[in-house]
């Protein structure tokens, strides 16, 4: 047998024999020649056997197999420029591995409820694959993205024994006796974090245990979370923004067959790496929502559709910064120029997607921050630790949280977030 090859590595080989391992797509022939569309997950390519050139019986196995049975492929690599790979696989023997029969996933429509039920096997599929391909490369994105700016990562617990922003949107779970919640998001923690080590960030899964059923909100999601000593709401700014810049370049370079495979327009993207973010204040932000004739005050949060209205005033990302104090948790810096509002800043996407990164400035003042937690009504016992942080060399800091499945689901272009990750959890999803 031929040292087996994947078909990421084909360009390597052409011209030559190699043996591939995977699943059948799916199989047509004509009686003559058959052609066999082949992924062994690091692609896709289509596989070729004329019956005057193979065995009656490796032709016969070939033209009989079911979708998703999986056979090794030995055959050469040939140039095909009609191909998207460019390349395709001339047969010269099949060797079935395991048979599969009646797979429950056909080419015709299914509804979005029966292939989430089939999730585990829904990811094979052609485009599920890439979009899980791109978030791969929005991940390495991050972490080269970090690495390189001498960051150190953190990882943040998931148990944790307060809530981050006095929500109540908070998984509770029994805890030895203590009652403890799903982390909700690793900033507080990486505030410590900060003051060890100057730039740290955490990355990892978060929960919220909001009963929302939007096209933007997951039960677990994921998020990158830095924190930085010795950073004001600026440099938090600058920071996001290379971040985005940085996951966008990388996906448009590493992924332009995933992004073919799922028909994303990349002009749109382009314009995210081709200059700076457009930088506008909350009051600016409701100005524009305002003159699009909904009826919103200042003073209130941003719904989706407020934020699909103002990304859509801009070709890239937009930051919009200088929220009101009164709709921010505790944590927030107070303009020290407007007491109104806060030092934070929110990056909305385009086309649609509104917010992928919420950050800002941090209070480093011990006595204010003990006055903003009481005066939200939480148990400053609960937070000693944090405050802590504000009495041994306490510096201004500042950092952001990214959450992943929504950039996925903007660079994409998909519709839903169920889609950005493999499992996805939803209030009314909990398997497979």
């Amino acid at each position: 047998m031929l040292q087996k090859i994947y078909i990421k590595h084909l360009n390597d080989y052409i011209d030559q024999s190699v043996t591939l391992a995977g699943w059948v797509l799916r199989v047509r022939d004509n009686g003559k020649i058959c052609f066999l569309q082949f992924r062994d997950g690091t692609g896709f390519i289509q596989v070729i056997a004329s019956k005057e050139d193979v065995s009656t019986e490796t032709f016969e196995i070939m033209r009989h197999l079911e979708r998703e049975s999986s056979v090794k492929i030995q055959g050469k690599v040939v140039k095909n420029p009609k191909s998207p790979s460019g390349l395709e696989i001339i047969a010269e023997n099949v060797i079935p591995v395991s048979e599969s029969k009646s797979y429950p996933i056909t080419p015709k429509e299914h509804g979005t409820d029966f292939l989430m039920d089939l999730r585990h096997l829904w990811i094979r599929a052609p485009r599920q694959n890439a979009i899980l391909k791109i978030r791969h490369q929005i991940v390495s994105a991050i972490r080269q993205y970090f690495d390189d700016l001498d960051f150190t990562l953190i990882d943040a617990p998931l148990f944790t024994a307060n809530e981050c922003e006095g929500s109540s949107t908070l998984f509770k779970t029994p805890y030895f006796g203590e009652e403890a919640y799903l982390s909700q998001s690793g900033q507080l923690y990486m505030e410590a974090a900060c003051e060890a080590f100057g730039r740290a960030y955490c990355f990892g899964p978060t929960f919220r245990a909001e009963n929302s059923n939007t096209r933007r909100h997951l039960t677990e999601f994921w998020m990158v979370e830095p924190e930085v000593a010795y950073m004001d709401l600026e440099g938090d700014m600058e920071l996001a923004e290379g971040l985005v810049q940085a996951i966008v370049k990388r996906v448009l370079e590493k992924c332009k067959l995933e992004l073919q495979i799922l028909e994303r327009d990349c002009a749109p993207l382009e314009n995210v790496i081709s200059g700076n973010f457009p930088r506008i204040s909350y009051t600016e932000a409701v100005e524009i929502i305002q003159k699009s004739g909904v009826n919103f005050n200042w003073g209130d949060d941003f719904g989706g559709g407020d934020e699909t209205i103002i990304g859509s005033a801009f070709n890239r990302p937009v930051i919009v910064y200088g929220y009101p104090k009164e709709i921010k948790p505790f944590y927030m810096k107070t303009d020290p120029e407007n007491p109104k509002i806060v030092r934070n800043m929110d990056i909305l996407a385009p086309e649609g997607y509104g917010e992928i990164i919420g950050g800002g400035q941090r209070e480093e003042d011990y006595n204010t921050l003990i006055e903003a937690i009481k005066a939200q009504g939480l148990a400053e016992s609960s937070y000693q630790w944090y405050t802590d942080l504000r009495k041994y060399g306490s510096v201004p800091h500042a950092g952001f949280g990214l959450g992943v499945e929504r950039c996925v689901a903007w660079i994409c272009g998909l519709p839903h977030v169920r889609e950005t990750g493999a499992f996805p959890r939803l209030p009314r999803r909990l398997k497979p």
